[in-house]
């Protein structure tokens, strides 16, 4: 089977409709129409929506028992899992506000984004209570409840942590952490409550929903108001550029619901088309491999190297990957040869999406047809608009053609920053238009390509160096794994270009060494955007999902004597 026998052809609409009504309703109608559906497989427990909705109505109760009511911030410390969904959807039919965080996050990440948000509830996973309860004299949380990840496995996988064998000792161990006698647990609490039908205050379309922190924009963390109208018109914006039917997806959930790719995409876009979402903790390509022998996906939204690994994983245990129908790859660039792949093993097509968190967060994808175009952030989803624009003169759209810094308006873009007006008004204009702070062009069929982010762009003796484009030349270097290219002061001259490569096995610096580099660069680069440092590392830091971090790798460099960044 090839990709044009199974290629979609569905065009969507330009313009959607967005109801005027809180997102919670779009599970409640989810739950009315396919109440027999499996909403979530968590490695092997299901759930219908019909029981997803009666536990979340008993969240609501543990919620309000623990003095949760409309407006308050309760914070999320948990991967994916069954209890994650229930607490999400939980806290928005009560009106509060729902806070992400990494479970893996540091003390004082943690500390930072509890205090600005003022979360005073924290559900967190047990291995992260001891760094919540740390970070909590800093902050106004006032409870903090553990979630058991064991208590949403099937019931013979929660036996098996219990047998006296190393195996079973060492997965325990994974999913289990210490917590102190006196802090409360989740699935308790929540077996105790009563059911909640309704509450004294229901949400509006207008009200605040989720408190996403990205540091996308503003370079610092801040936490990106999502309202529920916001995160309502992105499931729909989604509904129709895929074209799914409802009651028959199964949507693998891959990426983390703590980061907005993720959270859309995996768990509320999944719930709109009251699909089956099959959810993982953290990424395992054999995990997922066996999972898809069991329950075949047919939609997986990823970021590149998943979709490689899932390849391997496939060919390395004999797993057909002919179910996935559609994948949306976003965060990164997606590399031809990766999307070749995943289209000859699956026969269904992947495709290349935009977002920021701010924009709740997908703005801009290549269709779901034959005109898809590899390399491309693609055209506005419906009732999305664009502009190119003078970044010195933001209110000045550049003459076709040109580069410029891509600005996007539409019913998806956030309220602001929490606790941050001066970020607001630099970042969000009043008649509407969001800056992303990325450098792209746009064709003649009005597809976007992006150049770079602004703030990575190097300047050097005068001249502009777009960090991108170097590194997509010197990866098709022998011998270069990865490399991130970045600046770094130079005297006289503003910047110079750095290179920091990984090499591939069986490489050294003695053959890919400063000169190979540069001279293999000047088939394509000017001089000024030849590396003049080259920095050899093991891996590259990466983001929660994968992308390359040029600022980490960056201030390694600059402090070259100290205690390199994670992952060095």
């Amino acid at each position: 089977m090839t990709v044009a026998d199974t290629v979609v052809h569905h065009q969507p609409p330009m313009e959607i409709v967005v109801p005027d009504e809180p997102l919670t309703e779009v599970l409640r109608r989810s739950v009315r129409e396919h109440p027999k559906v499996v909403a979530v497989d968590f490695l092997g427990r299901q759930t219908t929506y019909r029981q997803l909705s009666v536990q979340i109505s008993k969240a609501v109760g543990a919620l309000q028992d623990l003095g949760v009511g409309h407006g308050d911030r309760v914070a999320l410390v948990l991967p994916n899992c069954t209890s994650h969904i229930v607490a999400f959807w939980a806290a928005l039919r009560l009106g509060a506000v729902v806070v992400e965080h990494n479970p893996l996050y540091s003390v004082g990440a943690l500390a930072h984004q509890l205090a600005d948000s003022g979360a005073t509830v924290v559900l967190a996973w047990s291995k992260a209570v001891p760094a919540v309860l740390e970070a909590q004299p800093d902050t106004q949380v006032r409870t903090v409840v553990a979630v058991d990840l064991a208590r949403d496995l099937p019931t013979t996988s929660r036996y098996a942590l219990r047998l006296p064998v190393s195996k079973a000792r060492e997965m325990a161990a994974k999913v289990r952490g210490p917590v102190p006698k006196h802090i409360q647990w989740w699935h308790r609490l929540v077996a105790a409550a009563e059911p909640v039908a309704s509450v004294d205050q229901d949400p509006t379309a207008d009200d605040l929903a989720l408190l996403q922190y990205t540091g996308g924009t503003t370079g610092t963390p801040r936490g990106a108001m999502l309202t529920h109208r916001n995160l309502t018109a992105n499931c729909i914006q989604g509904e129709a550029w895929t074209g799914a039917p409802h009651g028959s997806e199964v949507v693998y959930g891959v990426l983390p619901f703590f980061h907005a790719f993720g959270l859309t995409l995996c768990l509320t876009y999944s719930v709109r088309i009251a699909a089956t979402m099959v959810a993982f903790p953290n990424f395992d390509p054999d995990q997922v491999a066996a999972a898809q022998r069991r329950i075949p996906g047919t939609f997986l939204p990823a970021v590149p190297p998943m979709l490689d690994r899932l390849v391997d994983a496939a060919e390395r245990t004999g797993t057909s990957l002919s179910s996935f129908r559609y994948s949306v790859s976003g965060a990164m660039s997606l590399p031809a040869a990766t999307a070749e792949r995943w289209e000859k093993a699956t026969g269904g097509l992947v495709v290349e999406g935009y977002g920021l968190t701010e924009t709740s967060p997908v703005a801009l994808g290549s269709p779901l047809t034959e005109d898809r175009r590899p390399g491309a952030l693609g055209i506005p989803f419906p009732s999305t608009e664009i502009r190119l624009t003078d970044p010195e003169d933001p209110q000045r759209e550049v003459e076709p053609g040109q580069h410029g810094e891509l600005q996007i308006r539409g019913p998806q873009v956030f309220a602001g920053y929490w606790n941050g007006p001066e970020e607001t008004a630099q970042q969000l204009l009043p008649d509407g238009w969001l800056r992303t702070g990325d450098f792209v062009r746009r064709d003649d069929d009005g597809f976007v390509y992006l150049v770079d982010r602004l703030k990575e762009v190097i300047v050097t003796g005068g001249f502009k160096v777009y960090p991108s484009q170097v590194e997509d030349h010197l990866r098709g270097l022998e011998g270069i794994e990865d490399v991130a290219v970045f600046g770094v002061p130079e005297a006289d001259r503003g910047e110079s270009v750095v290179a920091a490569i990984v090499l591939k096995v069986g490489h050294t610096v003695e053959t890919v060494d400063l000169a190979a580099v540069r001279a293999w660069g000047e088939q394509r680069l000017a001089r000024y955007a030849l590396p003049k440092q080259l920095v050899v590392l093991s891996e590259l830091p990466r983001s929660q999902v994968g992308k390359v971090l040029r600022r980490v790798v960056r201030e390694h460099v600059l402090r070259r004597d100290e205690t390199p960044p994670p992952g060095m």
